[in-house]
Protein backbone atom coordinates (compact mmCIF):
# COMPACT_ATOMS: atom_id res chain seq x y z
CA UNK A 1 0.00 0.00 0.00
CA UNK A 2 3.06 2.21 -0.15
CA UNK A 3 4.05 1.81 -3.44
CA UNK A 4 2.23 4.97 -4.72
CA UNK A 5 4.05 7.34 -2.37
CA UNK A 6 7.99 6.96 -3.15
CA UNK A 7 9.75 8.71 -0.30
CA UNK A 8 7.75 6.21 2.01
CA UNK A 9 7.94 3.29 -0.35
CA UNK A 10 11.51 3.50 -0.26
CA UNK A 11 11.79 4.36 3.53
CA UNK A 12 9.80 1.15 4.65
CA UNK A 13 10.89 -1.44 1.54
CA UNK A 14 13.80 -2.94 3.98
CA UNK A 15 12.06 -3.53 7.32
CA UNK A 16 8.69 -4.79 5.40
CA UNK A 17 7.64 -8.55 6.61
CA UNK A 18 10.32 -7.46 9.68
CA UNK A 19 7.60 -5.78 12.40
CA UNK A 20 9.56 -7.33 15.07
CA UNK A 21 13.12 -5.53 13.88
CA UNK A 22 14.33 -3.37 16.35
CA UNK A 23 14.32 0.16 14.61
CA UNK A 24 15.69 2.22 17.62
CA UNK A 25 16.66 1.94 21.03
CA UNK A 26 16.94 4.56 23.72
CA UNK A 27 18.55 4.74 27.62
CA UNK A 28 16.13 4.11 30.06
CA UNK A 29 13.14 2.81 27.38
CA UNK A 30 11.75 0.11 25.64
CA UNK A 31 13.15 -0.66 22.23
CA UNK A 32 10.50 0.95 19.36
CA UNK A 33 10.38 -2.00 16.54
CA UNK A 34 9.93 -1.68 12.86
CA UNK A 35 6.28 -2.57 12.91
CA UNK A 36 5.31 -0.25 15.71
CA UNK A 37 7.16 3.31 13.68
CA UNK A 38 5.13 2.60 10.73
CA UNK A 39 1.63 2.03 12.62
CA UNK A 40 2.26 5.42 14.29
CA UNK A 41 3.55 6.96 11.17
CA UNK A 42 0.37 6.01 10.01
CA UNK A 43 -1.55 7.09 12.86
CA UNK A 44 0.18 10.81 12.57
CA UNK A 45 -0.54 11.35 8.79
CA UNK A 46 -4.34 10.47 9.57
CA UNK A 47 -3.94 13.10 12.70
CA UNK A 48 -2.89 15.98 10.19
CA UNK A 49 -5.39 15.04 7.33
CA UNK A 50 -8.06 14.97 10.10
CA UNK A 51 -6.76 19.08 10.75
CA UNK A 52 -6.75 19.81 7.10
CA UNK A 53 -3.62 18.86 5.64
CA UNK A 54 -3.76 18.34 2.00
CA UNK A 55 -1.49 17.49 -0.81
CA UNK A 56 1.37 19.77 -0.98
CA UNK A 57 0.47 21.47 1.92
CA UNK A 58 3.33 22.51 4.41
CA UNK A 59 3.70 20.72 7.84
CA UNK A 60 6.12 22.84 10.24
CA UNK A 61 8.02 21.24 13.29
CA UNK A 62 9.88 22.93 16.22
CA UNK A 63 10.44 19.83 18.59
CA UNK A 64 12.76 18.50 20.73
CA UNK A 65 14.67 15.34 19.16
CA UNK A 66 12.20 11.92 19.89
CA UNK A 67 10.71 9.08 18.07
CA UNK A 68 7.69 10.38 18.04
CA UNK A 69 9.14 13.31 15.80
CA UNK A 70 10.80 10.87 13.50
CA UNK A 71 6.94 9.19 13.10
CA UNK A 72 5.93 13.02 13.04
CA UNK A 73 7.99 13.30 9.91
CA UNK A 74 7.08 9.88 8.10
CA UNK A 75 3.48 10.42 9.04
CA UNK A 76 4.13 14.06 7.27
CA UNK A 77 5.25 12.52 3.97
CA UNK A 78 2.68 10.14 4.09
CA UNK A 79 -0.29 12.57 3.87
CA UNK A 80 1.75 14.24 0.80
CA UNK A 81 2.79 16.90 2.99
CA UNK A 82 5.60 19.29 2.62
CA UNK A 83 7.91 18.61 6.03
CA UNK A 84 9.20 21.40 7.35
CA UNK A 85 11.49 20.95 10.81
CA UNK A 86 12.92 23.68 12.65
CA UNK A 87 15.53 24.49 15.09
CA UNK A 88 14.19 24.30 18.34
CA UNK A 89 16.58 26.74 19.40
CA UNK A 90 14.89 29.63 17.05
CA UNK A 91 13.23 32.49 18.92
CA UNK A 92 9.51 33.31 18.58
CA UNK A 93 10.74 36.52 16.60
CA UNK A 94 12.45 33.94 13.90
CA UNK A 95 10.13 31.32 13.84
CA UNK A 96 7.42 34.07 12.58
CA UNK A 97 9.55 34.78 9.94
CA UNK A 98 9.57 30.59 8.76
CA UNK A 99 5.64 30.40 9.30
CA UNK A 100 4.90 33.61 6.98
CA UNK A 101 6.91 32.28 4.63
CA UNK A 102 5.96 29.13 4.19
CA UNK A 103 2.53 29.42 5.31
CA UNK A 104 2.11 25.45 6.92
CA UNK A 105 -1.40 24.00 7.19
CA UNK A 106 -0.34 22.45 10.85
CA UNK A 107 2.63 23.90 12.96
CA UNK A 108 3.76 21.69 15.96
CA UNK A 109 5.52 22.90 18.54
CA UNK A 110 6.89 22.50 21.86
CA UNK A 111 3.93 22.37 24.74
CA UNK A 112 6.18 24.75 27.04
CA UNK A 113 6.24 27.65 23.96
CA UNK A 114 2.84 26.88 23.12
CA UNK A 115 1.19 30.69 24.10
CA UNK A 116 3.58 32.28 22.53
CA UNK A 117 3.99 30.51 19.61
CA UNK A 118 0.36 30.75 18.95
CA UNK A 119 0.72 34.29 18.28
CA UNK A 120 3.33 34.02 15.38
CA UNK A 121 1.55 31.01 14.00
CA UNK A 122 -0.73 32.70 11.38
CA UNK A 123 -3.46 30.19 10.02
CA UNK A 124 -2.03 27.47 10.96
CA UNK A 125 -3.44 24.59 13.32
CA UNK A 126 -1.10 24.77 16.24
CA UNK A 127 -0.42 20.89 18.04
CA UNK A 128 2.31 20.52 20.80
CA UNK A 129 4.95 17.33 21.12
CA UNK A 130 7.55 17.09 23.79
CA UNK A 131 10.34 15.37 23.98
CA UNK A 132 8.85 12.75 25.84
CA UNK A 133 6.48 12.17 22.75
CA UNK A 134 3.31 13.67 24.68
CA UNK A 135 1.20 16.48 23.62
CA UNK A 136 -2.25 17.21 21.84
CA UNK A 137 -0.56 15.82 18.46
CA UNK A 138 -0.31 12.39 20.19
CA UNK A 139 -3.63 12.53 21.83
CA UNK A 140 -5.14 13.29 18.50
CA UNK A 141 -3.26 10.76 17.05
CA UNK A 142 -4.00 8.14 19.44
CA UNK A 143 -7.50 8.10 17.90
CA UNK A 144 -6.76 7.81 14.97
CA UNK A 145 -6.44 4.11 12.62
CA UNK A 146 -4.71 3.18 9.83
CA UNK A 147 -3.45 5.21 6.61
CA UNK A 148 -2.80 4.91 3.00
CA UNK A 149 0.01 7.04 1.84
CA UNK A 150 -1.09 9.56 -0.25
CA UNK A 151 -0.20 9.10 -3.72
CA UNK A 152 3.23 11.56 -4.84
CA UNK A 153 5.05 11.46 -8.00
CA UNK A 154 9.29 11.79 -7.20
CA UNK A 155 8.78 15.15 -8.32
CA UNK A 156 6.43 16.51 -5.93
CA UNK A 157 7.92 17.86 -2.63
CA UNK A 158 8.78 16.21 0.50
CA UNK A 159 10.46 18.66 2.72
CA UNK A 160 11.46 22.10 2.72
CA UNK A 161 14.60 23.16 4.41
CA UNK A 162 15.89 26.56 5.52
CA UNK A 163 18.98 27.38 5.18
CA UNK A 164 20.83 29.17 7.82
CA UNK A 165 20.74 32.66 6.47
CA UNK A 166 24.40 33.64 7.31
CA UNK A 167 24.20 35.94 4.07
CA UNK A 168 20.88 37.72 4.96
CA UNK A 169 17.18 36.54 4.64
CA UNK A 170 16.72 32.72 5.11
CA UNK A 171 16.40 30.45 2.02
CA UNK A 172 13.66 27.64 1.78
CA UNK A 173 15.42 25.02 -0.02
CA UNK A 174 13.15 22.59 -1.68
CA UNK A 175 13.64 19.08 -1.74
CA UNK A 176 11.82 16.22 -3.56
CA UNK A 177 10.87 12.70 -2.90
CA UNK A 178 13.82 11.88 -5.46
CA UNK A 179 16.14 14.15 -3.83
CA UNK A 180 16.16 11.88 -0.47
CA UNK A 181 15.51 9.10 -1.77
CA UNK A 182 18.00 8.92 -4.82
CA UNK A 183 20.49 10.41 -2.20
CA UNK A 184 19.75 7.98 0.60
CA UNK A 185 19.89 5.14 -1.52
CA UNK A 186 23.22 5.69 -2.30
CA UNK A 187 25.05 6.54 0.84
CA UNK A 188 23.33 3.49 2.23
CA UNK A 189 24.91 1.16 -0.38
CA UNK A 190 28.07 3.35 -1.22
CA UNK A 191 28.78 3.21 2.82
CA UNK A 192 27.61 -0.46 3.09
CA UNK A 193 25.08 -0.39 5.53
CA UNK A 194 22.74 -3.33 5.79
CA UNK A 195 20.06 -4.86 8.26
CA UNK A 196 22.90 -5.86 10.45
CA UNK A 197 24.08 -1.97 11.39
CA UNK A 198 23.50 -0.48 14.64
CA UNK A 199 24.02 3.36 13.90
CA UNK A 200 24.82 6.11 16.91
CA UNK A 201 22.25 8.50 16.50
CA UNK A 202 23.40 11.54 18.38
CA UNK A 203 22.36 14.46 15.70
CA UNK A 204 19.63 16.83 15.73
CA UNK A 205 16.93 15.79 13.12
CA UNK A 206 16.09 19.40 12.32
CA UNK A 207 18.87 19.06 9.48
CA UNK A 208 19.78 17.29 6.77
CA UNK A 209 22.71 15.08 8.75
CA UNK A 210 20.41 13.79 11.32
CA UNK A 211 17.35 13.55 9.36
CA UNK A 212 17.88 12.99 6.01
CA UNK A 213 21.28 11.09 6.03
CA UNK A 214 21.47 9.34 9.68
CA UNK A 215 17.64 8.33 9.59
CA UNK A 216 16.96 7.91 6.02
CA UNK A 217 19.98 5.64 5.69
CA UNK A 218 18.88 3.35 8.72
CA UNK A 219 15.50 2.85 7.75
CA UNK A 220 16.47 2.28 3.82
CA UNK A 221 18.67 -0.42 5.32
CA UNK A 222 16.24 -1.92 8.10
CA UNK A 223 18.95 -1.21 10.42
CA UNK A 224 18.77 0.33 13.90
CA UNK A 225 20.32 3.31 15.86
CA UNK A 226 21.48 4.11 19.26
CA UNK A 227 18.57 6.84 19.50
CA UNK A 228 20.23 9.61 21.21
CA UNK A 229 18.44 12.88 22.43
CA UNK A 230 21.70 14.97 21.93
CA UNK A 231 25.44 14.27 22.17
CA UNK A 232 26.59 12.57 24.90
CA UNK A 233 30.29 11.48 25.35
CA UNK A 234 29.30 8.80 28.06
CA UNK A 235 26.61 7.19 26.25
CA UNK A 236 28.50 7.06 22.70
CA UNK A 237 31.01 4.81 24.68
CA UNK A 238 28.54 2.75 26.28
CA UNK A 239 26.90 2.34 23.10
CA UNK A 240 30.58 1.24 21.29
CA UNK A 241 30.70 -1.71 21.58
CA UNK A 242 27.25 -2.85 20.63
CA UNK A 243 27.16 -0.34 17.39
CA UNK A 244 28.29 -0.82 14.19
CA UNK A 245 28.71 2.77 12.79
CA UNK A 246 28.66 6.36 13.94
CA UNK A 247 27.84 9.52 12.35
CA UNK A 248 28.63 13.08 13.67
CA UNK A 249 30.23 16.46 13.34
CA UNK A 250 34.22 16.98 14.24
CA UNK A 251 32.98 18.37 17.53
CA UNK A 252 31.98 14.56 18.46
CA UNK A 253 35.18 13.10 17.60
CA UNK A 254 37.12 15.87 19.66
CA UNK A 255 35.30 16.08 22.37
CA UNK A 256 35.27 11.76 22.01
CA UNK A 257 39.10 12.39 22.05
CA UNK A 258 39.36 13.51 25.45
CA UNK A 259 38.00 10.68 27.11
CA UNK A 260 40.54 8.39 28.34
CA UNK A 261 38.35 5.38 27.96
CA UNK A 262 38.48 5.64 23.96
CA UNK A 263 40.68 2.93 22.82
CA UNK A 264 40.59 0.43 20.20
CA UNK A 265 39.08 -2.39 21.95
CA UNK A 266 36.11 -0.26 22.99
CA UNK A 267 35.80 0.32 19.35
CA UNK A 268 36.77 -3.19 17.92
CA UNK A 269 32.80 -3.41 17.30
CA UNK A 270 32.71 -0.63 14.89
CA UNK A 271 33.01 -0.39 11.26
CA UNK A 272 32.43 2.84 10.31
CA UNK A 273 33.21 6.12 12.03
CA UNK A 274 31.13 9.54 9.19
CA UNK A 275 32.13 13.08 9.91
CA UNK A 276 30.40 16.27 8.17
CA UNK A 277 28.52 19.25 8.55
CA UNK A 278 31.61 21.08 9.10
CA UNK A 279 35.53 20.32 8.38
CA UNK A 280 37.89 17.75 10.22
CA UNK A 281 41.19 19.03 10.94
CA UNK A 282 43.78 17.12 9.81
CA UNK A 283 45.17 16.48 13.47
CA UNK A 284 41.48 14.96 14.50
CA UNK A 285 41.62 12.40 11.65
CA UNK A 286 45.45 11.09 13.00
CA UNK A 287 44.94 11.20 16.66
CA UNK A 288 41.61 9.39 15.77
CA UNK A 289 43.28 6.87 14.41
CA UNK A 290 45.98 6.29 16.99
CA UNK A 291 43.29 6.42 19.23
CA UNK A 292 40.73 3.83 17.66
CA UNK A 293 42.46 1.90 14.47
CA UNK A 294 39.98 3.52 12.59
CA UNK A 295 40.27 6.26 10.16
CA UNK A 296 36.91 8.42 9.98
CA UNK A 297 35.31 9.27 6.52
CA UNK A 298 34.71 12.13 6.02
CA UNK A 299 31.92 14.02 3.27
CA UNK A 300 30.59 16.85 2.14
CA UNK A 301 26.69 17.80 1.36
CA UNK A 302 24.73 21.28 1.36
CA UNK A 303 21.36 21.52 2.39
CA UNK A 304 20.36 22.26 -0.69
CA UNK A 305 22.23 19.15 -2.49
CA UNK A 306 22.30 16.07 0.96
CA UNK A 307 25.20 14.99 0.31
CA UNK A 308 27.24 15.23 -3.14
CA UNK A 309 30.76 14.16 -2.12
CA UNK A 310 32.29 11.08 -0.02
CA UNK A 311 36.17 9.15 0.86
CA UNK A 312 35.93 6.20 0.02
CA UNK A 313 34.74 3.08 2.12
CA UNK A 314 37.24 1.29 0.28
CA UNK A 315 40.35 3.41 -0.64
CA UNK A 316 42.37 6.31 -0.01
CA UNK A 317 40.22 8.30 3.27
CA UNK A 318 42.61 11.56 2.50
CA UNK A 319 42.34 13.79 5.28
CA UNK A 320 42.07 17.06 4.73
CA UNK A 321 39.72 16.55 1.64
CA UNK A 322 35.92 15.69 1.50
CA UNK A 323 36.56 12.62 -1.57
CA UNK A 324 34.99 12.13 -4.50
CA UNK A 325 31.71 12.94 -5.82
CA UNK A 326 29.21 10.07 -5.09
CA UNK A 327 27.82 7.90 -7.88
CA UNK A 328 25.43 9.98 -10.18
CA UNK A 329 26.70 13.32 -9.40
CA UNK A 330 28.96 15.29 -10.86
CA UNK A 331 31.26 17.96 -9.38
CA UNK A 332 33.45 20.99 -11.41
CA UNK A 333 35.21 23.69 -10.36
CA UNK A 334 34.39 27.20 -12.41
CA UNK A 335 35.78 30.65 -12.31
CA UNK A 336 33.75 33.12 -14.43
CA UNK A 337 31.97 30.76 -16.95
CA UNK A 338 34.70 28.49 -17.23
CA UNK A 339 35.64 25.13 -16.33
CA UNK A 340 38.73 24.93 -14.35
CA UNK A 341 41.99 22.58 -14.85
CA UNK A 342 42.58 19.62 -12.01
CA UNK A 343 44.02 21.32 -9.30
CA UNK A 344 43.36 25.02 -9.62
CA UNK A 345 41.21 27.11 -7.38
CA UNK A 346 37.62 28.18 -8.09
CA UNK A 347 33.78 27.75 -7.11
CA UNK A 348 32.59 24.49 -6.80
CA UNK A 349 29.33 23.20 -8.78
CA UNK A 350 27.71 20.31 -8.34
CA UNK A 351 24.67 17.99 -10.51
CA UNK A 352 22.85 15.27 -9.80
CA UNK A 353 19.45 13.69 -8.80
CA UNK A 354 20.44 14.85 -4.73
CA UNK A 355 20.23 18.58 -6.30
CA UNK A 356 17.40 20.57 -4.79
CA UNK A 357 14.23 22.02 -6.96
CA UNK A 358 14.84 25.57 -6.12
CA UNK A 359 14.33 28.07 -3.11
CA UNK A 360 10.75 28.13 -1.87
CA UNK A 361 9.01 31.88 -3.38
CA UNK A 362 12.50 32.76 -4.22
CA UNK A 363 12.61 32.79 -8.08
CA UNK A 364 15.14 35.36 -8.59
CA UNK A 365 17.63 33.90 -6.27
CA UNK A 366 16.73 30.36 -7.61
CA UNK A 367 18.01 31.55 -10.84
CA UNK A 368 21.01 33.18 -9.30
CA UNK A 369 22.43 29.53 -8.09
CA UNK A 370 20.62 27.04 -9.75
CA UNK A 371 21.54 26.93 -13.45
CA UNK A 372 19.30 25.72 -16.16
CA UNK A 373 20.99 22.72 -17.03
CA UNK A 374 20.99 21.52 -13.16
CA UNK A 375 24.47 22.71 -12.09
CA UNK A 376 24.35 24.16 -8.64
CA UNK A 377 27.11 27.09 -7.64
CA UNK A 378 27.54 26.05 -3.88
CA UNK A 379 29.06 29.06 -3.22
CA UNK A 380 32.04 26.77 -1.50
CA UNK A 381 36.04 27.59 -3.05
CA UNK A 382 37.30 24.06 -3.67
CA UNK A 383 40.02 22.30 -6.13
CA UNK A 384 39.86 18.76 -7.60
CA UNK A 385 42.97 16.57 -7.79
CA UNK A 386 43.55 14.03 -10.39
CA UNK A 387 42.15 11.55 -8.87
CA UNK A 388 38.94 13.52 -8.11
CA UNK A 389 39.22 14.32 -4.78
CA UNK A 390 37.71 17.32 -3.79
CA UNK A 391 39.03 19.70 -1.43
CA UNK A 392 37.29 22.65 -0.06
CA UNK A 393 39.18 25.70 0.53
CA UNK A 394 36.22 27.93 2.14
CA UNK A 395 33.40 29.88 1.57
CA UNK A 396 33.47 32.23 -1.45
CA UNK A 397 32.11 34.92 0.89
CA UNK A 398 34.77 33.94 2.80
CA UNK A 399 37.68 34.61 0.11
CA UNK A 400 39.62 38.20 1.41
CA UNK A 401 41.14 40.09 -0.93
CA UNK A 402 43.95 41.74 0.12
CA UNK A 403 45.77 44.45 -1.72
CA UNK A 404 44.84 43.16 -4.72
CA UNK A 405 45.50 39.88 -3.45
CA UNK A 406 43.50 36.76 -3.37
CA UNK A 407 43.95 34.80 0.22
CA UNK A 408 42.18 31.34 0.79
CA UNK A 409 41.56 31.25 4.49
CA UNK A 410 42.17 27.69 4.66
CA UNK A 411 45.51 27.98 3.19
CA UNK A 412 46.60 29.87 6.54
CA UNK A 413 44.22 28.26 9.03
CA UNK A 414 46.11 24.72 8.00
CA UNK A 415 49.51 26.26 8.47
CA UNK A 416 48.71 27.84 12.05
CA UNK A 417 46.72 24.90 12.92
CA UNK A 418 49.88 23.09 12.75
CA UNK A 419 51.61 25.27 15.18
CA UNK A 420 52.44 23.94 18.85
CA UNK A 421 49.85 25.62 21.59
CA UNK A 422 47.18 26.06 18.83
CA UNK A 423 43.69 24.17 18.86
CA UNK A 424 42.17 25.63 16.15
CA UNK A 425 42.03 28.67 14.27
CA UNK A 426 39.25 30.85 11.40
CA UNK A 427 41.26 33.18 9.06
CA UNK A 428 38.85 36.36 8.04
CA UNK A 429 39.25 39.26 6.12
CA UNK A 430 38.47 42.97 7.63
CA UNK A 431 38.31 46.37 6.31
CA UNK A 432 41.51 48.04 6.23
CA UNK A 433 42.06 51.34 5.14
CA UNK A 434 44.84 50.74 3.01
CA UNK A 435 44.59 47.09 1.87
CA UNK A 436 40.81 47.08 1.46
CA UNK A 437 40.88 44.07 3.52
CA UNK A 438 42.89 42.55 6.07
CA UNK A 439 44.04 39.44 7.56
CA UNK A 440 42.72 38.36 10.54
CA UNK A 441 43.50 35.12 12.26
CA UNK A 442 41.10 34.06 15.56
CA UNK A 443 42.98 31.44 16.96
CA UNK A 444 41.74 29.05 20.18
CA UNK A 445 45.04 27.82 22.10
CA UNK A 446 45.57 25.13 23.89
CA UNK A 447 47.34 26.14 26.71
CA UNK A 448 48.18 29.19 28.52
CA UNK A 449 51.10 31.28 27.27
CA UNK A 450 50.53 30.85 23.86
CA UNK A 451 51.90 34.07 22.51
CA UNK A 452 50.18 36.01 19.26
CA UNK A 453 53.05 37.43 18.47
CA UNK A 454 54.99 33.94 18.26
CA UNK A 455 52.29 32.86 16.09
CA UNK A 456 52.63 35.75 13.88
CA UNK A 457 56.83 35.09 13.70
CA UNK A 458 56.03 31.41 12.73
CA UNK A 459 53.95 32.00 9.83
CA UNK A 460 56.17 34.98 8.27
CA UNK A 461 58.60 32.19 6.44
CA UNK A 462 56.05 30.03 5.59
CA UNK A 463 53.35 32.47 4.16
CA UNK A 464 53.70 35.27 1.20
CA UNK A 465 53.49 38.64 2.92
CA UNK A 466 49.48 39.58 1.60
CA UNK A 467 48.89 36.19 2.84
CA UNK A 468 50.22 36.87 6.61
CA UNK A 469 47.88 38.10 9.35
CA UNK A 470 47.82 41.44 10.61
CA UNK A 471 46.30 40.77 13.54
CA UNK A 472 46.27 37.64 15.43
CA UNK A 473 43.42 37.45 18.42
CA UNK A 474 43.00 34.78 20.89
CA UNK A 475 39.88 33.52 21.85
CA UNK A 476 38.62 30.67 24.17
CA UNK A 477 36.44 29.03 21.37
CA UNK A 478 35.25 29.79 17.75
CA UNK A 479 31.85 30.52 17.71
CA UNK A 480 29.46 28.56 15.97
CA UNK A 481 26.00 27.09 14.68
CA UNK A 482 24.16 23.73 16.21
CA UNK A 483 26.03 21.86 13.46
CA UNK A 484 29.22 22.65 14.44
CA UNK A 485 30.27 25.22 11.58
CA UNK A 486 32.51 28.09 12.33
CA UNK A 487 30.22 31.31 12.20
CA UNK A 488 32.79 33.43 10.32
CA UNK A 489 30.17 36.11 9.87
CA UNK A 490 29.83 36.63 13.82
CA UNK A 491 34.05 37.06 13.86
CA UNK A 492 33.82 39.34 10.93
CA UNK A 493 31.69 41.71 12.86
CA UNK A 494 33.24 41.41 15.79
CA UNK A 495 36.84 42.90 14.65
CA UNK A 496 35.06 44.74 11.98
CA UNK A 497 36.80 48.27 13.47
CA UNK A 498 40.05 46.77 14.45
CA UNK A 499 41.66 48.94 11.72
CA UNK A 500 39.35 51.80 11.56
Amino acid sequence: MYDANPLIHHLRAASLGREDAVFATRPGADPLRYGDLFAGAERMAAALVSRGVQPGDRVAAQVEKSLAAIELYLGAVMAGAVFLPLNPAYTDAEVAYFIGDATPRVFVCDPARRESLRAVAGEAAVLTLDGEGQGSLMELAAGQAGFDPVARTPSDLAAILYTSGTTGRSKGAMLSHENLYSNSLTLRDHWRFTAEDVLIHALPIFHTHGLFVATNVALLAGAQVVFLPRFDAEFILAALPTSTALMGVPTFYTRLLAQAQLTPDLAANMRLFISGSAPLLVETHEQWEARTGHRILERYGMTETNMSTSNPYDGARIAGTVGQPLPGVEARVMLEGQELPQGEIGVLEVRGPNVFQGYWQMPEKTAEELRPDGWFITGDLAKIDDSGYVTIVGREKDLVISGGFNVYPKEVETLIDDLPGVLESAVIGVPHPDFGEAVVAVVVPTEEGTDAAAIQAALSGQLAKFKQPKHVALMQELPRNTMGKVQKKALRERFAGLFT
